[in-house]
């Protein structure tokens, strides 16, 4: 049934402001009250009013309800404001809203993304009306008009304390500086947001109501050049409250600097500032709470320092600045005392002021003296005064706030300075941060001053409001009728006019004997009778009431004086200018040409100060005196003057509630700070007139189905006028304009509302038919199930009747057999039971048997070892004995005989005492020579017995070793023995348990009764099934599990597969950024060498010349390969060098770590040398001396003899080629050819020769150092050099010299031979004993093994063995691939060097030889290049002059795609088959700069992109094709084979093509994103592809204000149409289609991006129905691939994301199912997003529901887990990592045609 609702309205509400309620009763014209139900079901009577009779405020429909544009509301008035804020602020969580040309910012109070730089580059560009409200989109606004209209622009933030104004305008600053970048490399961007937080510390404070509060007003001008880039900027300052500085009240601070400073006091920087905690100074503890949660103080000290470095204050200046700073601080601290009533004291040493003195540089006396005294002057004489305390106590605070106001304007100076722009400003951007309306309990000058600036700026906004309505209507055509709106100048005359308020308290101000309360009584006479806007309040004398434009304000007269005067004692400035600090002194220099009134007096809430304008020197004093109010005054009138010449923007922040809660909404606070910033005001001014405005097209488009038929006509505007003078009666409810229709307040509701109610009536009409469908499905459906049950009854009676019949017969037979079985196993039992018996007893005794046998071989065993170990030791006891006595008589019979010798020796030597004369030295050198002979026999006797015994060593060692093998054989055979032994015990033993677990059966059977024993049966039946049940359990658990596994190693398979693609994708993304980044970087140094250029050398005026080298023909596909030779212009050579270079990279990175790695061995071999060195230096330096001479002799002897070689050797090398050249025979130097045969010989020769050479050299150095070794070994010996000397000596024995000398070298060689073999016997013994170890250690292994697996179960003891069988092959397995890896390594070092090798010896000859490329083997045969080429065997040549220039004029469209490419290989190939190394460079280096040329003149253009990407990857394909490598090979045809290249190895060449073509690709995807940007968001979601299905909305004014012009609609056929164009051109330039799969992937990545983002940016794009259109649009792209054939290139996938907003917009979203069924949907999708659009969800039509936050906050609590990044905007800049699969081309190069229309008659086919 249809349900009729009656009116909703609003009602004022004590708590919320203004309820929501519904009529429950008809209105009829002079009815007093109102029948209402409200939202909670509780029905009131609402009185109207007696005198007005006006009725409540109506409310919009739902629909209507959330919008971005307040305006867009049907009903405008306040509670309609208020109630759309609050839907938008707490439901969707969103804080900006528009109304008309005004920006709404609630504070959230919590961080939100949606200020990163994802979002700044998504309003970067856009209209204003087409994204959602956000303070990116202002000042987006403000930086496009700036452009277009060349007219600088304001923004204005205004709101109270916690409103955000500060944070907006940083957001807009950054947008800025992000946006539009800097003009110079100065960084100016950077130091325009370096000065915020400088002001911030030293202007910003926490309150009650914010905790960053700016208490002062900023106006920042952004400067542009004439490209709109940042060259600088310029602060100006307003109502600093300096108050601050000595008084805070509860829960507030002194300004941040303050307590910055005293938490870093424990620096080594700030000692001598002598700071501690906040707690200590009076100037920071009065507020009792001097931290705030979350903030480091000593962080922001360092941000602090920074921004101060950043901008230009160096550390001279900030360490002064510190010290005044820490100086007010100290002199708050300062106590002045009563001396009397009327003099006070400063005690002596006072510690704080003693610190200010020291820090300040003054006098203490002087000081002391005068903030306890000050002086007066009359006509005649001056006196000096003592003041009370309380006097002294505001001087002495006048003072610290003078001393802070000069602090603060000296940093804006700096800043300013530091800001300033160095080039010619052309525009600016200005935005100003104020304080909004302010109104407290008491109200002071402070709150005067910043409610007379509000309402400037109030009378500001409204004439700009008023204005643009005016060209609203004037430029539709519209009659114009006065608007009336709300004009506050009287409010401003009765304030600045003569004779107002300021100009009386200035007055006041002059007088001698002026007060607060005389300037009251002013105030009354003057305005109370003849202002209706002034009022005196009933109970005061000493205040006045203003009606201000927000709300009337009571001010109270107290210290409206001294604060306008703002005085301070002029010799404590004087003292404070004697400062020996130079920053004071420069504070205060202009103390006498500017007195700026900055003093304060006793009492009042806050203190303030102006900065003034400076002033010209030439100004007279009278000027420099000024108060504060009229300082004021005149800097505001100047603000306003910039503002009125600037085009305004308007940014009004609200403060949501007083505890500052996060998205919670106080409405009384809120209503409060609409009235006062202006916004009802507009809303006022625009309902007046008429508020809704709808384009021709988009009324017809929504309120189509309120039309006919026959009233559609093809011209739309003549259309609506029809229908709307049909439904509309009241043409005064609407006009028409030229592009819009016009209507009063509330007009477009009632549409609504007829609208709703002709749609409702269809949707019954569809209900009911689609209902009698239903049910009559639903009784056929039961019918038949009616049917098939009775059936299936029936057939189930019959199935059990004779199921019994079976079930009876069965019983029987089964009784039959039970009965069988049960006496059968009677029979069994008894039987095994006897048996069971027998076994037992005879065990028994074969054990007892046994037991006696063992025990009688054991005692055996025990006395035989104990008799032979008592044996042995009597044994040797007796040979000890023996032994000892032997030794006692031997040593007898040796001293006598001792003794005996002694005589002999005595006579002896008489004798040779008589005996002197030649002959006895001639039997002593002879007695000599046998020495020195047996002394050899015994040395040769030495070194056969260590020959033998290393022989004998070696055998036994050996013979171990095998022993030590037949033991380990034996070992294993013993374990496997003692396993089989063991696996017979463990039978033996279990069949031990069952005999006796048997036989105590068999007794218990004995004892027990048969029952007991059918009762064990049936246990050991019941036991048995329930074994086989866990069976097949354990069997198909086992199956299961090995499923499992056999899953998840697949998936873990296709895991670890899908990580390695990610992990490479990845890192071909990083490569090809740092390409991207090589390229940027390339062209700014193009760049700025073309500038330097044009700097050194500026042309005259006149004619330019152009390059020659540049055509002017401007064909698409012109390229350019310039050859470059030595004698060409010095441009040309730098780019062939540049060119040459990049060639050359890969060449010297290589030959640098191969010097690198020769560097470290050559040290480390220097190292090792040296060590060796300094150890024998000491040992052998004399013999070293002597014996190096003749060895350097002989060896360069050996080395000239073998230069000698070496030299004839190539002689004769360099003969044979020479007649291998003179034979000018075509096979002369083939293979098998008689002079290839002789060459081989030769070199085989020379080679041999030089071998046996080597040899020679090894054998002469090891005889050398085995010289050197023997004469370090007889340096030790003396008495041979003595000998020596004697044989010298003698006159006539030449022959023993020369035997001696003899001798001596063969003892040396001989001595040498022995360490040889000492040498080899060491390292042997030292390789067997490792051997043997290694063999112990594997020995003892398989014994703790073998004994490990004798203790183990005999299942567990395999299974043992297997895993340390497995264990060891795995091992031996790792040994042999380490060794497999070594000799590949070995092979690959082989082959380089035989490559290196055969490049020198092509090196060394006039002949070449073909150099082998790393993918031809080495056994191929050498082709020489320098025979005579034959056209016949190497066609598809092109040959070409150095001289000429590749310059085709164009590519006709019939020839085949490619062909440049084909033209450069194929000249490339000549150059190779002339063997013309610099040709070949030269022509690869052209190619590679005319490329980039080209992409730099022509970069912006697809089809140029296109075709030089396609013949790029050509070029690519064709190096791979023809480069002889194998794994390309196998592709061509034999006659392709035939033409690859022959001498030169291209492969560092094909890299540098790849990172060309990925360069080029790169731009392809550059060039194709910024012709399809414009068209995606229109085609995707704002065209209706599908009619009538989402009806538009009303739009606001910001639509209708779009800074950019309408220029054409693009659609989703501009989309298909432009994609085919750009498939096409790539197939026509032959792109390789795995290359256009991936450039169509990356355009369907940047469609879904694109579309995406903007979904999440537009509220008024989220809706069922877009969400349909946004389905359909995405079918027709895959309509659109599989039409190309490209339906699995990976585009599909990418528009995933997209698909999924779409569906999530269409399904349901109310139960915890739905939020199950999106989460498990929406896997592309990160949390934010999901939330995001959740959010923005709007209703289109009445039927749809919006989405509730529980839901929303469901759905956040089952995403929760999801670990992914909290980006919310898709990254557009991503560029998929591309890769250029081999394709290798069927065509032949003979068949290319090259026509004459290229003008390429320099080339020549060879």
């Amino acid at each position: 049934p249809i349900s009729f609702t009656f009116a909703r309205v609003w009602i004022p509400d004590a708590d919320e402001v203004w309820k929501s309620a519904e009529l429950t009763k008809n209105y009829k014209h002079g009815d007093s009250t109102l029948h209402l139900t409200l939202e909670d079901g509780m029905d009131i009577e609402h009185k109207l009013d007696d005198k007005t009779k006006n009725l409540p405020h109506l409310r919009n429909p739902d629909i209507l309800v959330g919008e971005n544009d307040l305006t867009a509301l049907s009903y405008l008035h306040e509670p309609a404001v208020l109630h759309n804020l609050k839907v938008r602020f707490t439901d969707s969580k969103l804080i900006y809203t528009y109304c008309g040309i005004v920006l709404v910012a609630i504070n959230p109070y919590e961080n939100l993304p949606i200020y990163g730089s994802d979002i700044i580059n998504a309003y970067s560009g856009q209209n204003m009306g087409d994204m959602d409200p956000h303070i990116f989109a202002v000042a987006e606004e403000a930086y496009k008009q700036m452009a277009r209209d060349e007219r600088n622009q304001s923004i204005i933030v205004s709101g109270e304390s916690g409103a955000g104004k500060t944070v907006s305008a940083k957001y807009a600053m950054r947008y800025f500086a992000t946006v539009s970048g800097a003009a110079t490399e100065a960084n100016v961007e950077e130091k325009v947001l370096a000065s915020n937080p400088i002001m911030e510390a030293i202007g910003n404070a926490k309150t009650t109501r914010n905790d960053n509060s700016s208490r002062f007003g900023k106006y920042i001008e952004i400067g542009f050049d004439k490209r709109y880039r940042i060259i600088g900027a310029n602060m100006r300052t307003y109502l600093l409250e300096k108050s601050r500085v000595v008084f805070q009240a509860d829960e507030e601070r002194n300004y941040h600097i303050f307590y910055q400073l005293c938490a870093s006091s424990h620096l080594p920087e700030f000692k001598n500032l002598k700071l501690g905690s906040a707690d200590v100074f009076h100037c920071t503890n009065q507020g009792r709470n001097p931290v705030i949660d979350g903030v480091d103080d000593a962080k922001e000290m360092c941000t602090t320092q920074h921004a101060f470095s950043l901008l230009g204050i160096n550390e001279l200046n900030q360490k002064g600045l510190f010290q005044v700073l820490a100086a007010i601080l100290h002199l708050g601290n300062v106590e002045i005392k009563d001396r009397d009533s009327d003099s006070s004291i400063i005690p002596p040493n006072n510690r704080h002021l003693t610190v200010f003195c020291e820090l300040m540089g003054v006098t203490y006396q002087d000081m002391s003296h005068w903030l306890c005294h000050k002086k007066l002057k009359t006509a005649q004489e001056t006196y000096i005064k003592p003041i009370p305390r309380l006097q002294a106590s505001n001087a002495r605070d006048a003072l610290a706030k003078h001393i802070y106001a000069k602090v603060f304007n000296w940093i804006v100076d700096h800043v300013n300075k530091s800001l300033r722009a160095t080039v010619k400003q052309h525009s600016f951007i200005g935005v100003l941060d104020i304080y909004g309306f302010e109104t407290f309990e008491i109200n002071s000058f402070e709150q005067f001053c910043i409610n007379y600036a509000n309402e400037k700026l109030q009378q500001q906004f409204n004439m700009h409001v008023f204005k643009l309505e005016q060209e609203e209507y004037l430029k539709e055509q519209i009659p114009w009728t006065l608007i009336d709106f709300y004009d506050n100048q009287p409010c401003i005359n009765l304030i600045e006019a003569k004779m107002g308020v300021l100009d009386l308290l200035d007055e006041e101000c002059k007088m001698p004997k002026g007060s607060d309360d005389s300037w009251a009584q002013k105030l009354y006479n003057t305005h109370l009778k003849t202002c209706s806007l002034f009022e005196k309040p009933r109970m005061s004398n000493k205040a006045f009431i203003i009606q201000h434009f927000a709300d009337k304000v009571q001010y109270q007269c107290d210290g409206f004086l001294e604060k306008n005067k703002d005085t301070v004692n002029e010799e404590q400035i004087n003292v404070l200018k004697a400062s020996k600090l130079d920053l004071l002194v420069e504070l205060f220099q202009d103390e006498e040409k500017v007195t700026s009134p900055t003093g304060t007096a006793p009492g009042g809430r806050t203190r303030l100060s102006v900065k003034p304008k400076e002033v010209r020197s030439g100004a007279s004093s009278k000027e420099h005196k000024k108060t504060v109010g009229c300082q004021f005054r005149n800097s505001l009138a100047m603000l306003m003057e910039t503002l009125n010449a600037t085009t305004p923007h308007y940014v009004r922040c609200i403060k949501p509630n007083d505890l500052k809660f996060p998205f919670t909404f106080d409405p009384k606070r809120a209503v409060q700070q609409l009235r006062a910033c202006g916004v009802l005001e507009t809303i006022r001014i625009s309902a007046a007139g008429f508020p809704s405005r709808w384009t021709y097209q988009e009324f017809f488009s929504r309120y189509r189905v309120l039309m006919k038929q026959k009233d559609v006509l093809s011209d739309r505007r003549l259309t609506c006028r029809n229908v709307l003078e049909k439904l509309v009666q009241d043409q005064d409810k609407y006009q028409f304009g030229k592009t819009k229709i016009f209507f009063r307040a509330g007009q477009v509701a009632y549409l609504e509302k007829l609208r709703a109610d002709k749609l409702r009536k269809a949707c019954v009409r569809i209900q009911k038919t689609i209902r009698c469908w239903l049910v009559r499905k639903k009784y056929l459906r039961k019918k038949h199930a009616a049917i098939t049950i009775q059936r299936y009854t029936r057939g189930h009676q019959a199935r059990c009747l004779v199921k019994y019949m079976r079930q009876t017969l069965a019983a029987i037979t089964i009784q039959k057999f039970q009965r069988m079985c049960v006496q059968r196993k009677v029979y069994l039992q008894k039987q095994a039971a006897a048996l069971v018996m027998q076994t037992i007893l005879r065990a028994y005794m074969a054990r007892q048997k046994y037991q006696g046998l063992l025990r009688n071989h054991k005692a055996v065993f025990i006395q035989k070892h104990v008799r032979g170990w008592l044996a042995r030791q009597r044994y040797k006891r007796s040979l000890r004995a023996i032994v000892y006595l032997q030794c006692c008589i031997r040593r007898l019979k040796a001293k006598k005989e001792l003794k005996k010798l002694k005589i002999e020796a005595r006579s002896v030597e008489h004798f040779k005492k008589l005996n002197v004369g030649m002959e006895n030295k001639i039997m002593q050198l002879q007695r000599k020579l046998d020495e020195q002979a047996k002394d050899n026999r015994v040395t040769s006797e030495r070194l056969n017995c260590l020959e033998t015994s290393h022989a004998v060593e070696s055998e036994k060692l050996k013979v171990e070793v095998s022993k030590l093998k037949g033991i380990e054989e034996e070992a294993k055979n013993n374990a496997n023995r003692v396993t089989s032994l063991l696996e017979q015990l463990e039978r033996l033993r279990k069949e031990l348990t069952t005999t006796q677990k048997e036989k105590k059966t068999i007794e218990d059977w004995a004892t027990k009764y048969r029952d007991e024993m059918e009762k064990m049966v049936a246990e050991l039946k019941q036991q048995n099934g329930l074994l086989k049940t866990e069976k097949d359990d354990l069997n198909r658990m086992i199956k299961e599990q090995s499923q499992q596994m056999t899953e998840k190693m697949t998936r873990a398979l296709a895991e670890e597969t899908q990580q390695l693609e990610s992990d490479l994708n990845e890192e071909r993304s990083r490569y090809q950024n740092l390409l991207t980044e090589h390229l940027r970087l390339e062209e700014r140094y193009d760049d700025l060498k073309e500038e330097i250029t044009l700097s050194v050398s500026v042309p005259k005026p006149g004619h330019r010349r152009t390059d020659s080298t540049h055509s002017s023909n401007g064909s698409e596909c012109t390229y350019n390969s310039e050859f470059a030779e030595s004698e060409e212009s010095s441009r040309h050579g730098e780019d062939v060098t540049r060119g040459m270079d990049t060639s050359l990279t890969l060449k010297l990175q290589k030959r640098v770590t191969e010097l690198e790695q020769e560097k470290s061995s050559l040290r480390n071999e220097l190292e090792n040398k040296e060590e060796q060195f300094q150890r024998a230096r000491v040992r052998d330096d004399e013999e070293h001396k002597k014996s190096r001479g003749a060895e350097l002799e002989y060896e360069s002897l050996k080395r000239q003899e073998l230069d000698s070689e070496n030299k004839k050797l190539k002689h004769d090398l360099t003969a044979m080629r020479q007649s291998l050249l003179g034979n000018a025979g075509a096979g002369a130097g083939a293979p098998g050819s008689p002079p290839y045969k002789v060459l081989m010989d030769q070199l085989n020769s020379s080679c041999e020769e030089l071998e046996v050479r080597k040899e020679e050299v090894l054998i002469l150095r090891s005889q050398l150092v085995s010289q050197k070794e023997a004469m370090q070994h007889k340096e030790t010996m003396t008495e041979p050099v003595h000998y020596a000397e004697d044989v010298h000596k003698m006159k006539d024995s030449g022959a023993i010299t020369q035997a001696y000398l003899g001798l001596k070298e063969t003892n040396r060689l001989l001595e040498g031979q022995m360490q040889q073999q000492r040498r080899s016997y060491d390292n042997e013994v030292e390789v067997l004993r490792g051997e043997l170890q290694s063999v112990k250690e594997e020995n003892n292994r398989q014994q703790q093994l073998l004994a490990q697996n004798l203790q183990l179960p005999p299942e567990a003891r395999i299974e043992a063995s297997l895993q340390h069988e497995i264990t060891r092959l795995t091992n031996e397995n790792l040994d042999l691939m380490e060794q497999l890896e070594k000799q590949d390594k070995t092979i690959r070092k082989l082959k380089k060097q035989l490559k290196v090798f055969s490049k020198k010896i092509g090196e060394m000859g006039a002949g070449h030889v073909e150099t082998i490329s790393p993918g031809q083997m080495v056994e191929e045969t050498v082709r020489p290049v320098n025979i005579p080429r034959r056209e016949k065997e190497l066609p598809g040549n092109v040959e070409y002059k150095k001289e000429e220039k590749l310059k085709p004029r164009g590519v006709a469209v019939n020839l085949i795609p490619g062909l440049p490419a084909y033209i450069l290989f194929m000249c490339l190939r000549h150059a190779d088959y002339v063997n013309d190394d610099q040709k070949v460079r030269t022509l690869l280096t052209s190619t590679i700069n005319s490329i980039k040329k080209i992409l730099k003149k022509r970069g912006d253009d697809f089809e140029t992109v296109s075709f030089w990407l396609s013949n790029t990857c050509r070029f690519l394909h064709c190096l791979k094709q023809y480069s002889g490598d194998e794994s390309f090979m196998k592709h061509n045809t034999p006659k392709q084979n035939d033409h690859c290249l022959s001498n030169f190895d291209l492969a560092e060449y094909r890299q540098v093509l790849s990172d060309l073509a990925i360069q080029i690709y790169q731009q392809l995807i550059k060039c194709m994103e910024n012709i399809l940007q414009p068209m995606i968001v229109s085609g995707m979601l704002e065209h209706e592809t599908i009619q009538g299905v989402s009806g538009v909305k009303p739009t606001g004014l910001r639509k209708r204000t779009s800074s950019i012009a309408d220029e054409g609609t693009y659609t989703l056929e501009s989309i298909l149409r432009q994609l085919s164009a750009f498939h096409s051109t790539m197939c026509q330039h032959g792109t390789d289609p795995e290359l256009i799969k991936q450039v169509v992937k990356q355009q369907f990545y940047i469609i879904g991006a694109v579309t995406l983002n903007n979904l999440l940016l537009r509220k008024d794009m989220c809706s069922w129905s877009k969400g349909m259109q946004i389905r359909y649009n995405v079918s027709q792209l895959e309509e659109w691939l599989r039409d190309k054939s490209l339906m699995l290139c990976g585009a599909k996938e990418t528009l995933e994301p997209l698909i999924q907003a779409a569906q999530l917009l269409q399904v349901k979203k109310k139960t915890d199912e739905d939020a199950e069924a999106i989460c498990s949907m929406c896997n592309s999708l990160s949390t934010s997003q999901i939330v995001k659009v959740l959010n923005l969800y709007t209703p289109v039509n009445e039927f749809e529901e919006r989405v509730s936050v529980t839901f929303i906050r469901t759905i956040q609590t089952r995403l929760r887990d999801r670990c992914e990044t909290p980006q919310l905007l898709m990254d557009t800049k991503i560029i998929y990592p591309v890769t250029f699969p081999f394709n290798p081309s069927s065509l032949a190069l003979e068949t290319i045609q090259i026509t004459g229309s290229l003008n390429l008659a320099f080339l020549t086919r060879v």
